[in-house]
């Protein structure tokens, strides 16, 4: 059996987490940045992970609150997929990545950090973006700062004629 570790994201595990749900709280704010919010579609939203496994680490999720995608109606999901494509499209157009893992991890067993609002996990990956630091010196690397990564992101959404 292979071991994926990830010690950095150990902060976030033991973080206090917020009162209130981080994708209500972003979907109903017009500061963007607050929340570094990329895009809000009409039943989406996009923002940056502010605990990122690779730079450009995403999540995607409906602006409704529900904890797992089969409550959401039609409507809901195709924009949400649609919102997913247009994400991916950003991302490999504004840092070029080589690869992507796209998810949604559904209750807590599953690996879900906020368990009571669905989204969509979208990890731009690139060949060597995993090294021994994480290994050798419980450190990851991630290349960009948040703000400057949220700044690209932001821009290229705009460009795209969306929110």
């Amino acid at each position: 059996m292979k071991l994926l570790w990830a010690p950095w994201r150990i902060k976030y595990i033991l973080s206090p987490k917020p009162d209130k749900c981080i994708f209500c709280e972003a979907s109903s704010s017009e500061d963007y940045s607050k929340h570094y919010v990329v895009y809000k579609s009409r039943h989406s939203i996009v923002m940056l992970n502010l605990y990122p496994y690779n730079s450009g680490h995403v999540m995607v999720a409906p602006k409704r609150h529900v904890d797992s995608i089969e409550q959401l109606n039609d409507e809901e999901l195709l924009d949400l997929v649609k919102t997913l494509k247009l994400t991916m499209k950003v991302l490999r157009e504004t840092l070029k990545p080589e690869g992507f893992n796209v998810g949604i991890n559904i209750g807590r067993v599953a690996g879900a950090g906020i368990e009571d609002h669905v989204h969509i996990h979208v990890v731009p990956r690139w060949c060597g973006d995993t090294n021994f630091m994480p290994v050798i010196g419980d450190v990851k690397v991630i290349p960009e700062a948040l703000e400057d990564t949220y700044i690209k992101l932001r821009n290229a959404f705009k460009m795209t004629g969306g929110t």
